[in-house]
């Protein structure tokens, strides 16, 4: 029987790319989204979330975990309100943290588990990303603390910090043609946008089984730009 690996938001963009990747390396894949195939669900409700988690998890316990979906609410700071932050953090964040609980027993039992979860390179800050850049360093706090909690139970807990990634998630926050987005791209060392392809490779090897002594780590797939920029 296949090992499960439950990607949220894996209808479309990085999600997609890594549950197809997910597949090829063998894995039975469970995708949870509003959108697409699989479990559909709206993840920025905790009740619609739990219904989903209880319905995946009746085919048996699932050891992998990609926390993938997540929400940009760009705006400058006098201009970020409340109702965005409380959004991006319920489904940033809170989404997380549920899906986490929610497989916890079954990792536990196994004396085995993955988890991944996609934060971003504006977790090191970003103009007009207040809201977003908040929850995704905040999930960077949380797979730290995850790992040093559950590294005895043999499960490893890492982000990906992915930076500019070709998805409709980008477009809709940087439009192509924009001078701020153009930007963007000369900074690249590369010299090249990232492709989902490229975040899933990346997924892909913290997702595997002889991957068990990385864990708490962020791995930025950022074509270079943060080199010179983020602490060591």
């Amino acid at each position: 029987m296949a090992e499960r690996v439950l990607i949220t938001g894996g209808a479309a963009g990085i999600g997609r790319a890594t549950a197809e990747r997910c597949r090829h390396d063998g894995y039975e894949v469970v995708v949870i989204d509003r959108e697409g195939d699989g479990i559909r669900a709206d993840l920025t409700d905790p009740d619609a979330t739990a219904q989903a988690l209880a319905a995946a998890l009746r085919e048996g316990p699932i050891t992998r975990l990609v926390n993938n979906v997540g929400m940009v609410r760009g705006a400058p700071v006098e201009a970020q309100t409340l109702a965005d932050l409380d959004a991006v953090v319920s489904l940033n964040l809170r989404c997380a943290l549920q899906c986490l609980q929610a497989l916890l027993p079954g990792m536990k039992a196994a004396g085995f588990g993955r988890v991944v979860s996609i934060s971003s390179r504006a977790a090191l800050g970003k103009e007009q990303r207040t809201a977003y850049a908040a929850t995704k360093a905040g999930l960077i706090g949380m797979t730290r603390v995850w790992a040093l909690e559950l590294g005895a139970h043999g499960i490893t807990a890492n982000a990906i910090g992915p930076g500019p990634i070709r998805t409709a998630l980008f477009d809709a926050a940087n439009p192509p043609g924009a001078p701020r987005t153009q930007a963007i791209v000369d900074a690249i060392p590369v010299k090249r946008m990232g492709t989902p392809e490229d975040v899933a490779h990346a997924v892909a090897f913290l997702l595997d089984e002889r991957s068990g002594f990385v864990t708490g780590q962020v791995l930025y797939v950022c074509g270079g730009m943060t080199a010179g920029a983020a602490p060591i």
